[in-house]
């Protein structure tokens, strides 16, 4: 569609919500940061990329030409313990880093297809912008905001902030916590002048795995330092969108700005969205505790944690009931209850795609049009899924009534039909993201209708012929697959609960 609504969106660093206007009319460019592909992509990981996913479907849907970047890293954050986690992953399992990060690079792609997120238009490498990374670091010390010690680089943190008055406003982290912490770690500060103060380029060791050559030292680049260059590198020094997970505001986020403010001179991005945290049973996954599940076993139901397997999109619809800003729990009760749901839509569209009008007259065609534009009107509030999927919801009884013969379906506008169709088809598959699973897709649900035809007509057979046995035999195995049967004048109907 054509861009006409207003958006709105929550700026994290303006903590509000504002109007959404892009630098150039027409056009976003939107950064997201992407996974570190040391480990396999954990459920909180999904959670976070389809959000984003629905973000740049709804975008593009409004009519906006959209640059998505999300990066790939693959140059390792350090652990608690000095060692980075590419090359920590590599001496484990006895593999070049390379192929660490090749082989979860792959997984994360897979894993992205299996929950039907788009490509982004861009997904640089960390490792492929060494040299890009190198002069930023080289911009940051010529401003004044970088220092070299023992062959590393550190982010003079307090001149920056006392000077740009700008560090800690995405993050609320303010100057006198900084100070604070200055007079309670001075013993711990290294070759740093403030224990705030971050690594732009660290000094390798001899046994480090990966390293370049730099002015300073053979080392490798913070890990703070590639989403700044890649950023900038794709979406200019300024641009729209930058997105991650809540848990990056601090400080990765924090200290991007300050990188991009110290090199170029000018904040990243306009508009900061985050997505919130995914807990499970009310409390914070945990491995310790043993209240974590993966993707895989999540759908498999390899878990104790849950009942039974649960198909991806049962799982992305799962996620649609909740805003992307909020924290989103995940239970067996709400998941079985997503499933219905889910099911539901489904089933609601594919009897809305048969429904036909001859036009006859305009009943309902102002109820069933509010509903159509509040629909556009709650994804433009800050893409409020949550909101826009419940009024999908409000008129599946009146598409079923169609269906059933309680409203004259001929009694509908033709144009108020075809809006309701493309309603549910543009948001239910281009702007939320979700295949009809019904055994497989169109062709097997195709199969699945036909099945069902041939099923209830063996029942009316079975009544006309007072054959109540198989008649409730019929109904009563149909029951337990949660396919509910109605009979109306015009024959029997089936909805799946």
């Amino acid at each position: 569609m054509s861009i006409k609504k207003e958006l709105l969106v929550y700026n994290s660093l303006t903590r509000k919500k504002e109007v959404f206007t892009p630098i150039n009319e027409g056009f976003i460019g939107m950064y997201v940061c992407g996974p570190t592909v040391y480990s396999d992509v954990h459920l909180g990981n999904v959670r976070t990329f389809v959000g984003f996913d629905i973000i740049y479907r709804f975008l593009c849907y409004l009519g906006y030409k959209v640059r998505y970047v999300r990066n790939i890293t693959d140059v390792g954050h350090l652990l608690d313990d000095g060692e980075d986690r590419m090359s920590k992953g590599a001496k484990a399992e006895n593999l070049e880093p390379m192929e660490v990060a090749q082989k979860y690079t792959n997984g994360f792609h897979e894993m992205m297809r299996i929950f039907n997120s788009k490509k982004p238009s861009i997904e640089p490498r960390a490792t492929g912008h060494i040299l890009e990374q190198i002069e930023m670091v080289q911009a940051i010390i010529d401003n004044g905001y970088g220092y070299e010690a023992n062959g590393s680089v550190y982010f003079d943190t307090l001149k920056f902030a006392n000077e740009r008055k700008t560090y800690g406003k995405l993050s609320g982290r303010v100057i006198d916590e900084l100070m604070a912490e200055s007079r309670s770690d001075l013993k711990n500060q290294s070759d740093k002048k403030h224990p705030s103060d971050f690594a732009i380029w660290m000094k390798a060791s001899d046994d480090h795995l990966m390293k370049w050559n730099s002015p300073w030292s053979v080392g490798f680049p913070g890990w703070h330092l590639e989403c700044s260059v890649m950023s900038t590198k794709y979406l200019g020094n300024h641009f729209d969108i930058h997105g991650g997970g809540n848990d990056l505001k601090f400080p990765h986020h924090e200290n991007e700005i300050a990188q991009n403010e110290g090199a170029c001179n000018c904040s990243p991005s306009n508009y900061w969205l985050h997505t919130n945290m995914l807990l499970m049973n009310g409390k914070k996954m945990s491995k310790s505790d043993g209240n974590t599940i993966t993707p895989e076993d999540l759908m498999s139901g390899n878990s104790p944690h849950v009942s039974q397997g649960y198909d991806p999109m049962v799982i992305r619809f799962f996620m649609l009931q909740t805003h992307y800003a909020s924290t989103l729990d995940i239970s067996d009760d709400a998941l079985k209850a997503a499933e219905k749901g889910y099911k539901r839509l489904m089933q609601a569209n594919q009897v809305l795609s048969k429904l036909d009008t001859s036009g006859a007259g305009n009943a309902e065609d102002e109820e069933i049009l509010t509903l159509i534009d509040e629909t556009l009107v709650d994804m433009c509030d800050d893409f409020n899924a949550p909101k826009a999927l419940s009024r999908l919801f409000e008129l599946v009884p009146k598409i079923n009534s169609y269906k059933e013969g309680h409203l004259d379906v001929n009694q509908l506008s033709k144009e108020t039909l075809a809006k309701l169709k493309a309603l549910f088809n543009e948001f239910i598959f281009d702007v939320f993201g979700l295949k009809d699973i019904s055994s497989g897709g169109s062709e097997s649900a195709n199969v699945v209708n036909g099945l069902m035809e041939l099923i209830t007509d063996l029942r009316q057979d079975a009544r006309a012929n007072k054959d109540w046995g198989t008649s409730d035999k019929i109904r009563d195995k149909l029951t337990s697959l949660e396919i509910q049967l109605k009979d109306g004048k015009d024959g029997t109907s089936w909805i799946i609960n």
